[in-house]
């Protein structure tokens, strides 16, 4: 849902949603929910289903059909996290008190405070299916940080961004500033991810499944920040902005420069 500006935009001429510490901190709630998963809840990856889809190939290959409709699960949940995400955000359209972006987290907030609530001797495809779930849905919603495209759920594009970045630093064609600046973007949402994945391994040993609460805290600390924009500096903003008829904001039409004045 980002707005298409250039890259070397100061941070002001972005929305709240595009500004890069949601991302940080929306990143480090991935590497959580996936270190999460793959500790104490059946060993699958929520944030990115190549993996699951490796080993459901590998299942299917030995005649393991169980292991297979297993693997299964996740994989539809993922899938099914971007169908309703589309659905959600075409539903809202124009008239919403809160923006799309706003609605998914505190989406992610009350299925958390759910999921950590739930006993240990619950089946865990039932944490599989509504994390992978938010995951995709995550996904699909925020794509780009301060002109960036970016993944707040997996780490894959980053790393790849990465030795992009380096090759345009060293060679010279990419311009430094602007390759510079990727790499720190893309190298800041590594760091962010890997800390999750930490943060959460360190308290799942000690918690078990109520360490999933743990990721209120970014989860709620970029909340209140969608919501003061939402409900202040950029209420009206918002509600000049075009949108497609899936309810996002229309990237074409801004690109065109079909921009209400003032925003």
């Amino acid at each position: 849902m980002a707005i298409m500006r250039s890259e070397s935009g100061s941070a002001g001429d972005y929305l709240a949603c595009e500004k890069w510490p949601v991302y940080a901190l929306m990143m480090l709630a991935g590497g959580y929910f996936g270190a999460f998963t793959y500790a104490i809840r059946g060993g699958v990856f929520c944030n990115a289903q190549s993996g699951n889809v490796v080993l459901l190939s590998m299942a299917l290959s030995r005649g393991e059909w169980g292991r297979a409709g297993y693997l299964l699960i996740p994989i539809t949940a993922y899938c099914l996290g971007a169908f309703g995400s589309e659905a959600a955000a075409r539903g809202m359209g124009k008239r919403r008190l809160i923006r799309w972006e706003t609605a998914l987290v505190l989406f992610e907030m009350l299925a958390v405070l759910f999921l950590g609530a739930l006993p240990e001797t619950a089946p865990v495809q039932i944490t599989q299916v509504l994390v992978n779930f938010m995951c995709s849905m995550q996904y699909n919603t925020f794509r780009q940080a301060q002109g960036i495209p970016m993944a707040t759920t997996f780490c894959t594009n980053h790393i790849r961004q990465v030795g992009i970045s380096l090759y345009g630093l060293a060679s010279g064609r990419g311009g430094d500033a602007a390759c510079a600046r990727r790499l720190g973007a893309h190298l800041g949402m590594l760091g962010a991810f890997a800390a999750g994945g930490v943060m959460a391994a360190f308290l799942c040993g000690r918690f078990m499944g109520r360490a999933v609460w743990f990721a209120e805290i970014p989860l709620g600390i970029v909340l209140a920040y969608l919501l003061h924009a939402d409900l202040g500096r950029e209420r009206e903003r918002l509600e000049q902005l075009p949108l497609t008829p899936n309810g996002k904001i229309d990237r074409k039409a801004l690109a065109n420069g079909q921009i209400p004045a003032g925003v």
